[in-house]
């Protein structure tokens, strides 16, 4: 009695501990979009040689910009009454008020330079308008807010009452108007996408647990598990320690309640289990705690060390969310591990109401061979192995034959977007009328002695228009240490696949001028960002595989079982993305992806996929201590089945939760994710792994004491076996 006592205190503090943290993390939550950084040059390597150029043009000016422009169309020739309304537009614009940036504030205190007149063009039916932000005040967060977005908000909203009465149709684009949108578009994560995922998972846990009571205690320990890695989290990213995007955040979120509801999942899979064994409910929590804690915090550790292992990435988006996602599935791991059981200790068996388990010594093992799902699929694992794990396997090397049809060289800030953006459609109206890299020049960085032979060499490029000297055409070129800058305006769009590959030619011809002569600018910018992210698969992957075989090795004190293991997700992974290719490019029409979106797809698919791998061969090494090998893969997949299929369907359901974002990169992560651990979970894990670990036999488990001491009793002229190496021997 009075241990019970003590073990309800202990729970109830557990309780009221994680109350004060959810209290104190919980708001945090909702402000992490205030120490986002979703600015281009904050995805920049050090070392690229456009952030060399970026920082050396910082210092001919004052202050760094980033560019709006507004393209004004008539649709046929512009007629002096719209010139007239569209210079008075121009002269309103340092005059716009910003209110959400305080009292006073107008658009003229973030301008670097005033805007002084619409330049035609040379059809005579559209003009452009050039509005220089200052870049470090416009990406500040401002009172909840920044003034690039707020910009962008006045821009259009005068350009509405000023320009359509005149019949000028207005977009707003440019880096600094489609970085608006992106800010815009993320601005779903902090509500929306949270209530997205905990919704689906609340439905799934309905029909899993057929109980209303215990899929709110595992949603709480999502919440606080998100509540208390946000509390590192935020101060980190605000003090610039960590990097966080708004795309870091939503797949912080989306792993948090992915990873805490798998957790949970095992842990009261597997104190149910020992409810029909056990009277006392402290005794039966203590068992499901030990036999769970292993598992569980070794799929943790796949996961944080694989997440760690993007900070080898020269991108600051991609190395940010390493130390990021680790933090959340840390905490997912805590609370999992602590205030789940508490709460489980606190309601005892009426938590399952009304599906209460009673003490009746019923087991899952039991159902081997018979009508039952997992007991079915047991039964044919056992007697066909080799048949099974053959055709699986041809099955995802088919599907794996497709990988080179995924298109991941890239993609246009416009293809960015799923939905219709102003600056999207901006953008299209801006190449029309305009070479469509106005507004982001390229920017080269050359000697004074060289400055002529550079502008020259450019005038004869392919692809590039009115190359000068100096910040403006006609304007004296500034020497800053021995250099000046030469820029120029390319026929395609600043962010497309075309001017990355003028800009490849450019920086190879100037080469040849000298190795002091450096190419930058917007362009630039994005093909050193895509660069990176291809240096960043050929040493990111091969990190991460090490690292999960390290620890597969320990958990499961074998070389064979993670050779297996790792192999079977890598299968996995190709079969994913093969199978991506096809959907993204026939199904959706997809224009292709970013070259990290194989990456980022590859963390989450290896570091999360071996969870199941993980959780189905830990509960088989148990086993086979006690019935032997083959008869112990059995018995642990019969028993993980359900459990497993649950925890990979509700992983599957919270990246999907993704979607709801209208962002191409995001979407193409939700199915690559989504889709690879519905087949990890249904394929893989579930034949190809435990048919193949049955026809190795105990020789999986080589080299450990395991395997030998199973061998050596089932050698000719061994002495009489155990009863788990004579079950082992019955059931091979």
């Amino acid at each position: 009695m009075r241990t019970r006592w003590f073990v309800r205190i202990g729970a109830l503090v557990l309780v009221l501990v994680w109350l004060g943290i959810g209290g104190v993390g919980g708001p945090l939550v909702g402000k992490l979009s205030e120490v986002q950084k979703n600015d281009n040059a904050s995805f920049l390597p050090q070392t690229a040689e456009s952030t060399e150029v970026m920082n050396q043009v910082a210092r001919f000016s004052e202050s760094r910009s980033i560019p709006f422009i507004v393209v004004m169309d008539a649709g046929t020739k512009v007629s002096p009454e719209q010139q007239q309304a569209a210079a008075a537009y121009v002269s309103k614009l340092p005059q716009l008020k910003l209110p959400a940036l305080g009292e006073g504030k107008t658009l003229g205190d973030y301008l670097t330079e005033t805007p002084k007149v619409a330049i035609p063009s040379q059809d005579g039916q559209a003009l452009l308008l050039v509005v220089p932000l200052d870049e470090q005040k416009a990406t500040a967060p401002v009172e909840e807010t920044n003034a690039l977005f707020e910009a962008a908000d006045q821009l259009r909203a005068e350009a509405k009452s000023s320009l359509a009465p005149a019949g000028l149709k207005t977009y707003v684009t440019g880096p600094a108007g489609i970085t608006a949108d992106l800010v815009t578009a993320f601005g779903g994560i902090d509500g929306i996408l949270l209530l997205v995922a905990l919704g689906v998972v609340f439905v799934i846990l309905l029909v899993v647990y057929r109980s209303p009571i215990l899929p709110i205690a595992v949603l709480i320990t999502a919440i606080f598990g998100l509540a208390l890695a946000v509390l590192v989290v935020y101060p980190l990213a605000d003090n610039g320690v960590i990097g966080l995007s708004g795309q870091s955040q939503g797949i912080l979120f989306i792993l948090v309640v992915g990873a805490a509801t798998d957790y949970s999942l095992l842990l009261v899979s597997r104190y149910k289990e020992e409810l029909h064994d056990q009277e006392s409910t402290w005794e039966a929590m203590k068992r499901a705690w030990r036999g769970s804690v292993e598992p569980i915090v070794a799929s943790a550790a796949t996961v944080v060390l694989g997440l760690l292992c993007l900070l080898l990435s020269d991108l600051a988006s991609t190395s940010g969310l390493g130390p990021v996602g680790a933090l959340g599935i840390a905490g997912a791991l805590v609370s999992a591990l602590t205030f789940l059981p508490a709460v489980l200790l606190l309601f005892g068996r009426r938590i399952f109401w009304p599906a209460v388990p009673r003490v009746d010594h019923v087991h899952s093992a039991d159902k081997i061979g018979t009508r039952g799902l997992w007991g079915r699929v047991a039964g044919l694992v056992g007697t066909h192995p080799r048949r099974t794990w053959v055709i699986t396997l041809v099955g995802l090397l088919a599907a794996a034959a497709f990988v080179p049809t995924f298109k991941a060289q890239g993609i246009s800030q416009a293809d960015t977007f799923l939905n219709e953006v102003e600056s999207v459609t901006g953008q299209e109206v801006l190449a029309k009328h305009f070479p469509a890299g106005a507004g982001s020049p390229v920017q080269v960085v050359v000697p004074e002695a060289k400055a002529q032979q550079v502008v020259d060499l450019l005038a004869k490029e392919k692809g590039v228009n009115e190359p000068y000297a100096g910040a403006a055409p006609g304007a004296p070129s500034k020497v800053v240490d021995g250099k000046v800058l030469v820029q120029a305006t390319l026929s395609a769009a600043a962010d497309s696949p075309a001017a990355d590959d003028v800009v490849r030619r450019l920086r190879a011809d100037l080469d040849q001028v000298g190795t002091d002569v450096l190419v930058g600018g917007q362009t630039a910018m994005n093909l050193d960002v895509r660069e990176a992210s291809d240096r960043d698969v050929r040493v990111i992957i091969p990190t991460i595989l090490l690292v999960v075989f390290l620890v597969l090795t320990v958990l499961l004190r074998s070389l064979v079982a993670p050779l297996l293991l790792v192999a079977a997700n890598v299968v996995s992974f190709a079969a994913t993305l093969g199978i991506s290719a096809l959907v993204f490019n026939h199904v959706f029409g997809f224009p292709g992806a970013d070259p990290s979106t194989p990456l980022y797809g590859f963390v989450f698919l290896v570091a999360l996929g071996i969870d199941y791998s993980i959780f189905l061969m830990t509960r088989v090494r148990e086993e086979s201590g006690r019935v032997g090998t083959r008869r112990g893969i059995l018995v642990g997949l019969a028993v993980t089945g359900g459990v497993i299929t649950s925890a990979g369907i509700v992983l599957a359901a919270t990246f999907s939760a993704l979607a709801i974002l209208p962002l191409l990169f995001l979407a193409q992560i939700a199915f690559i994710v989504a889709f690879g651990v519905l087949l990890d979970t249904l394929v893989v894990r579930s034949l190809l792994v435990p048919a193949l670990a049955y026809d190795i036999g105990p020789r999986v488990w080589w080299p450990s004491r395991l395997a030998r001491e199973e061998l050596r009793a089932q050698a000719p002229g061994a002495p009489p076996a155990s009863d788990a190496t004579a079950a082992s021997r019955v059931d091979a």
